[in-house]
């Protein structure tokens, strides 16, 4: 059986590959090995692309395109010293060939002088200047790319659109471009002019879709993802970007069925079914919910966002025995998991095991948890295991992440309190009633044991804004 029937099909390559088996000599016109290097180049078989430019300088010794394939492949090598020998010696021979000019700029680019790079591109232009430019602006706008000049790379990659309107990837390259400079808006009237040009191309419907949604005009967004539909009906991104925008207009049985849909067309998603599990549990509908995220983990294991939906919806139900047990699996298939960590410390919390939460909040932070709500719960973790030292050290640790953050200030005053140093409470009291005196319940709430003290209610009342 035939490995490869475009090479079969092909006489050339079929004569050069019979030529090299057989140890015969064939003779192939110029244009003939430019064919074979091509080829070969193009699905990977340098060696063989070696193979032929060798033999073709043997038959061909002073072919201009042959010993430019064999620039290439030299760059591609990083044998950048021998690649620029010979492109010295090939502008001898004609200064205005523009691919000189394109191989000495993929040298510097792969040097990393990218500015350098765009200089011998524009070389290449002028040289060019009647022809079609397409693959010069790609490489030009590829550079600018390597140096986030996102509003030159825009400019470069427009023009290969107005040679080939219907390359996608310069498309993309476009619409990246919008999204990096943060102007929604200008991507929105660019892809309306192109559909104007091209009103059935479903990519572009796709990522207008996308720009409005950047806007959050959801009408606007839903009628672009309808038009990329009808303009290819088993476009999968489109569908599931619709049912996303259902979803957040809180049309979740329509979201569903989008999704839904996503699944027929090909085979199942673990994120398709991860939305179906989240729409069904706005809807109320709890074991529908976890029949789609029981699906979601078996589908793709490594999803942490399947353990994590799973894990949260026991623990809104507050059955946290059943929470503990999937995040634990969680964590046995990555460990080194800070959100698996932090919600696993948050559980052991709920049910009492403050030990192992204690153990489990060191763990999230050390793999870079830092929200506001870890040091604070980490710190009541620690209050409830009476070390009042270590959950003061945890709070100005985490004040150095909020170091403005009222609460956080409230739960330091009162654990200095519980640990003797009336003074620093007092202190910390005070900061933290000018910051956000309405907070001041805080205290109440978590240090009850101190709401009769004298001073203590002396200094909230002096406070005219605290809440009572």
């Amino acid at each position: 059986m035939a490995l490869n029937t475009n090479e079969n099909h092909n006489p050339t390559i079929h004569k050069f590959e019979s030529m090299l088996k057989t140890d015969d000599v064939y003779f192939f016109d110029a244009e003939d090995f430019e064919e074979i290097i091509h080829h070969y180049l193009n699905i990977g078989k340098v060696t063989l692309g070696k193979k032929a430019i060798q033999i073709g300088l043997q038959q061909h010794p002073n072919c201009m395109e042959i010993k430019l394939l064999q620039v290439e492949v030299l760059v591609f090598e990083d044998q950048f010293t021998l690649a620029q020998d010979l492109l010295d010696e090939l502008e001898t021979i004609d200064a205005h060939n523009e691919e000189i000019y394109i191989q000495r700029a993929n040298i510097l680019s792969k040097k990393d002088d990218h500015n350098g790079a765009v200089n011998m591109l524009r070389k290449a232009l002028i040289l060019n200047a009647n022809e079609d430019n397409f693959d010069i602006y790609s490489l030009m706008g590829m550079e600018y790319l390597f140096m986030d000049n996102y509003k030159k790379a825009k400019e470069c990659f427009i023009k290969c659109l107005d040679v080939d309107d219907s390359d996608y990837s310069s498309l993309y390259n476009v619409i990246y471009c919008f999204e990096f400079l943060e102007d929604f808006d200008g991507a929105i009237v660019f892809l309306n002019d192109y559909l104007e040009k091209n009103p059935y191309c479903e990519v572009a419907w796709h990522q207008l879709g996308k720009m409005y949604d950047e806007k959050n005009m959801h009408k606007e967004a839903l009628s672009a993802f309808d038009f990329a539909i009808i303009s290819d009906d088993t476009f999968l991104g489109a569908y599931f970007e619709k049912a996303k925008i259902l979803e957040k207009m809180g049309q979740l049985n329509e979201a569903i069925a989008c999704y839904e849909t996503t699944i027929e067309i090909e085979d199942p998603t673990s994120h398709a079914y991860l939305r179906i599990g989240k729409c069904h549990e706005k809807l109320g509908n709890d074991e529908l919910a976890k029949y789609y995220y029981y699906h979601t983990v078996h589908e793709d294991p490594l999803l942490d966002k399947g353990w994590l939906a799973i894990t949260k919806f026991y623990y809104r139900k507050e059955n946290y025995e059943r929470a503990l047990h999937y995040v634990n699996k969680a964590i046995n298939i990555d460990g080194d998991n800070p959100t698996y960590w932090r919600l696993n410390a948050d559980t052991f919390y709920a049910l009492g095991n403050y030990a192992e939460a204690d153990f489990a909040y060191k763990q999230a932070v050390e793999l870079g948890n830092y929200e506001f709500s870890t040091w604070s719960n980490w710190a009541k973790t620690l209050h409830h295991l009476k070390d009042s030292a270590a959950a003061i050290q945890v709070l100005l640790q985490g004040l150095e992440f909020y170091p403005n953050h009222a609460e956080l200030i409230y739960q330091l005053s009162g654990l200095y309190l519980t640990n003797n140093q009336q003074d620093l409470a007092k202190e910390q009291l005070t900061i933290a009633l000018q910051l956000n005196p309405k907070k001041s319940k805080v205290f109440s709430e978590l240090y009850p044991e101190f709401q009769q003290v004298k001073w203590i209610q002396d200094t909230i009342k002096r406070s005219p804004k605290a809440s009572t």
